[in-house]
């Protein structure tokens, strides 16, 4: 299968620019250029995250990142004498895009990157004219890996992220807990409560959360409720209000049929992206604003 020639990376240089490992190989994944000398010392963390730098720099910031999470690997490699950043660069690229990486984003110097904003690890992107960058993404069944490096006139910078699909059933909303936070402010997000994207369909792992929610309604007959479809803010607004509304519905639907609630009891509203409670700048905060939230009436 694709993902297990990842290893094997080191053999996908050019002939005339393969030689012996190195001692101090910052990973498996990505050995040194030939003739590299020591860069910026390993970091490695079993379980970190990361806001991986995906698009331009505008107003000192990153006009798009993407937050990883995951096995975290930082480290750099000394530019090699008489190499190019060009050069060095295409060998990276060249090498990941045979081990089945995908390409996210790739810039050259300012304007192409913007004007320099510091990127941790990475160091400050871009660190010169001919600076390149480059992220990429392999997609596996056992976790995605991400590769962003940052080949600058003195060093080339690594970070590699390998994700681990999170553990699911492992904290379960229950009635109890839903009960709580509405009497105490009036109100309860729900994450729990799946759709694909674009869809009002509820997802079938949803049947336990809006089994609680039946719950939480039964042991408290006379609670009336709002049940509220919140978006992110990608795509127009009046079809992110659309869908909201739907999503609500879906869920309204599914307690007045599926477990009998009286209809009477609840009312599906949607206000789209109107009402966040994370930055839409990044798929972390994205992922936040998803969600259903019960309003007591």
């Amino acid at each position: 299968m694709r993902h297990h020639t990842i290893l094997a990376i080191v053999l996908s240089f050019s002939a005339s620019t393969v030689v012996a490992q190195p001692a101090k190989q910052g990973h498996p994944l990505l050995p040194p250029y030939p003739g590299s000398t020591i860069g910026m010392d390993l970091v490695a963390n079993a379980f970190n995250e990361f806001d991986i730098p995906a698009g331009p720099t505008k107003d000192g910031k990153f006009t798009k990142t993407v937050h990883v999470e995951g096995k975290y690997t930082a480290f750099g490699y000394g530019a090699p004498p008489g190499r190019s950043q060009l050069e060095v660069f295409r060998n990276y690229e060249g090498a990941l895009k045979a081990a089945g990486f995908s390409t996210i984003y790739a810039c050259k110097g300012n304007p192409e990157c913007g004007s320099q904003v510091g990127a941790g690890h990475l160091y400050t992107i871009p660190n010169g004219d001919e600076a390149r960058y480059l992220v990429t993404k392999l997609t596996r069944p056992e976790g995605d890996i991400y590769v962003a490096l940052h080949v600058m006139p003195l060093e080339t910078r690594f970070v590699i992220v390998e994700t681990k699909p999170m553990d699911t059933g492992l904290v379960k909303i229950s009635a109890d807990a839903l009960n709580k936070d509405i009497g105490s402010v009036g109100h309860v997000a729900v994450y729990d409560i799946l759709f694909d994207t674009g869809s009002a369909d509820i997802k079938p792992e949803s049947a336990a959360a809006v089994t609680e929610i039946a719950r939480l309604l039964t042991q408290s007959p006379k609670l009336s409720l709002h049940v509220v479809g919140h978006t992110d803010n990608v795509g127009a607004l009046a079809a992110n209000l659309d869908l909201s509304r739907r999503r609500a519905q879906a869920v309204v639907t599914a307690l007045t049929t599926t477990h009998k609630v009286a209809a009477t009891r609840l009312r599906a509203d949607g206000v789209g992206p109107l009402a966040p409670v994370a930055s839409n700048d990044t798929d972390a905060g994205r992922a936040k604003n998803r969600r259903v939230e019960l309003v007591k009436q």
